[in-house]
């Protein structure tokens, strides 16, 4: 019954969307998983129920890390219609809105149930550009101490226009030798010894 429930609902999230003024997000997420995302997001928007749908997008990426759940929604073999039963089971349970259902039964319809964590994250970051905030990730060959962090920390805020937030991530990587990998943003800087290195034996080569 929760599958015919759903089968009732609106089916095509993102055209339906698309037929009317598409509100953009703040920051565009490429791919498949972006475009379903920027949907969502056009949707939560008009109905004002942008934190609720972020919320749920976080219950979404729990239930879908379920190893009874994923097993089945996530097999290839298993048909889409039992897919979206069971996953229509889930969201009841967890008393989910519309918005999310109809955007779990579209990706059901077109056989992208699989992308569901793509179109989660895809989500997240673009909340995170409407609140201001922008995510950095720096990978380090070893983890950076006080001094160099806070450093670092003062760079990159460099980077901010007004009213907007570092959200900083620190990795460390020691296959990247040592120098910073640095994402900010939509931009990417690799400053790392393993590339530079990479770089110096291709002129080499060429030479």
């Amino acid at each position: 019954m929760a599958a015919l429930g759903l089968g009732l609902q609106v089916r095509q999230f993102s055209t339906s969307v698309l037929r009317q003024a598409l509100i953009r997000p703040p920051i565009d997420v490429y791919g498949v998983g972006g475009r379903y995302a920027t949907a969502l997001f056009s949707a939560a928007s008009k109905q004002k129920k942008l934190e609720q749908v972020e919320k749920e997008m976080r219950t979404l990426s729990a239930l879908i890390k379920d190893p009874k759940l994923s097993s089945i929604v996530m097999n290839p073999h298993v048909k889409r219609s039992l897919k979206l039963k069971f996953f229509g089971d889930a969201m009841t349970k967890a008393n989910l809105s519309p918005i999310t259902v109809n955007l779990i039964t579209v990706l059901a319809d077109n056989g992208r149930l699989t992308l569901t964590a793509d179109v989660v994250g895809a989500f997240a970051k673009m909340m995170s550009a409407h609140r201001g905030e922008v995510i950095c990730t720096v990978t380090t060959a070893h983890p950076l101490d006080e001094a160099n962090l806070t450093e670092l920390k003062v760079a990159l805020n460099g980077f901010l226009a007004k009213g907007e937030t570092l959200i900083l991530e620190t990795k460390s990587d020691a296959s990247i030798l040592g120098g910073m990998i640095v994402s900010i943003g939509d931009k990417y800087v690799d400053m790392s010894t393993k590339t530079k290195i990479h770089k110096l034996t291709k002129i080499i080569r060429d030479s």
